[in-house]
């Protein structure tokens, strides 16, 4: 297996074009990391490390943010305010008549679209840079600044963010594809020791019991996400017979996880703002407002039910949602026919598509159900395992592993497209 690796990484290399992104990305990455151990001015680190540390809602925003919040650098929004923003724009996309014409124009449509969610994702920055101070300010991890002071702290945030957005975009342009995930794995990948010593820690404290459920959930987890996001329904195609006589056939591969992580990293970025606004709510002088946000802080924690079924459900639906997105039954019906292509018993045109649709939304159900599944695993560490330090595992796993997942397929559909390239010219 590993000699499979080392043969596979010696290939992608002897490729300039597949050198040359895998270069570009190292330095992005070294870039993004370089800057999140920047720290902003005026927070005293030892109160925000304690801070987080004892918050797992702060630790799961953390992780979202590519790591850069527990330090509090000027990266400490991290790629949040982008996501909220991306989530708002693909949702606009349904109701704005306009926005759907963009988003059926191809590529200068959706450039029009990134282009707008990077002038939405500035306010958005602005508004949580100014909770998160507000937030910190509570728990006296940061002092009193003046409206100057804040002004500019807030307006450090926000820059902070276009930069992240700015390098992951880079990222996707020139190096590996999907940027935005690649620079949330680094985030998760840079953390990961820091974690498991502090698992490892709290668990050998405990009985051998509870260390061989740990081992044995971890490469369980681990095994199964690889199987559900490599696991693909192909549906036969045929094609009509040629000039000499000869019929073509393929088929169509419907994958179980179509949407990848981004529903949970959608999901992620509004299940927690609830929380957060009760704790910005919590430092108003109104008795009632203060009442009412000390409830939602302890009814909708991550430990709680009611945030856990919440989360399960944003997924669920943001899973459908997506895939739908990344995958149009009928644009795709209509362009099979146009080629002369068919499904063996099924019939050209709108019955192709009912029947993609159909098939999609059955094995939908199962990669929403798993997402959902993953989501809200780390109660299941927390509450059965007792190990508190994981409350990020499921969620971490899956984006580190899909994300490995999809660099590994893009680097071999590069060496694929070298070959034939060379054959070609051959």
């Amino acid at each position: 297996m590993f000699s499979q690796i080392t043969i596979f990484f010696s290939k992608a290399f002897s490729s300039p074009d597949i050198r040359r992104r895998i270069i570009i990305t190292a330095v992005v990455l070294f870039v993004f990391r370089l800057a999140a151990h920047i720290p902003a001015a005026g927070i005293d680190p030892t109160s925000l490390q304690a801070l987080f540390y004892g918050s797992p809602l702060l630790s799961l925003l953390d992780v979202f943010s590519g790591g850069t919040l527990a330090n509090f650098s000027i990266l400490a929004l991290g790629l949040n305010p982008y996501i909220n923003a991306s989530i708002v724009m693909q949702l606009m996309t349904y109701v704005v008549p306009k926005l759907e014409e963009l988003a059926k124009e191809g590529e200068y449509g959706q450039e029009k679209i990134n282009q707008y969610t990077r002038f939405l994702t500035v306010p958005i920055a602005a508004l949580q840079g100014f909770g998160m101070y507000t937030i910190l300010k509570s728990q006296n991890v940061i002092p009193t600044l003046t409206p100057l002071q804040i002004a500019a702290l807030i307006a450090t945030m926000t820059a902070g963010t276009m930069f992240a957005v700015w390098l992951g975009e880079l990222i996707t342009e020139y190096g590996v594809k999907n940027g935005v995930s690649f620079l949330i794995f680094a985030g998760i990948a840079a953390r990961l020791p820091v974690i498991l010593g502090k698992s490892v820690s709290v668990l050998s404290g405990g009985d051998l019991l509870k260390v061989g459920i740990f081992i044995l959930l971890a490469i369980g987890i681990v095994a199964v996400i690889v199987v559900i996001n490599e696991a693909v329904r192909q549906i036969p195609i045929h094609y009509a017979k040629r000039a000499n006589g000869n019929a073509a056939s393929s088929y169509i591969p419907l994958r179980i996880n179509q949407a990848g992580v981004i529903p949970i990293i959608f999901a992620v970025s509004l299940v927690l703002l609830p929380s957060l606004i009760a704790q910005f709510a919590q430092g108003v002088q109104n008795d009632q407002i203060s009442k009412i946000a000390g409830f939602i802080t302890q009814h909708f924690n991550p430990q709680s039910l009611t945030y856990n079924l919440v989360y399960f459900f944003l997924v669920f639906g943001f899973t459908y949602f997506y895939t739908t997105v990344v995958f149009d039954p009928v644009k795709y019906a209509e362009n099979l026919q146009k080629s002369g292509g068919f499904i063996p018993g099924i019939r050209p045109g709108m019955e192709t598509s009912k029947y993609l649709n159909f098939v999609l939304n059955r094995i939908t159900l199962a990669g929403a159900t798993f997402l959902g599944l993953i989501a809200v695993l780390p109660s299941f560490f927390q509450n059965v395992i007792g190990v508190a330090n994981l409350a990020i595992g499921g969620t971490s796993v899956l984006i580190a592993v899909s994300v490995i997942l999809e660099l590994t397929r893009e680097m071999e559909s590069q060496l694929v497209m070298r070959k034939y390239d060379t054959y070609i010219r051959g």
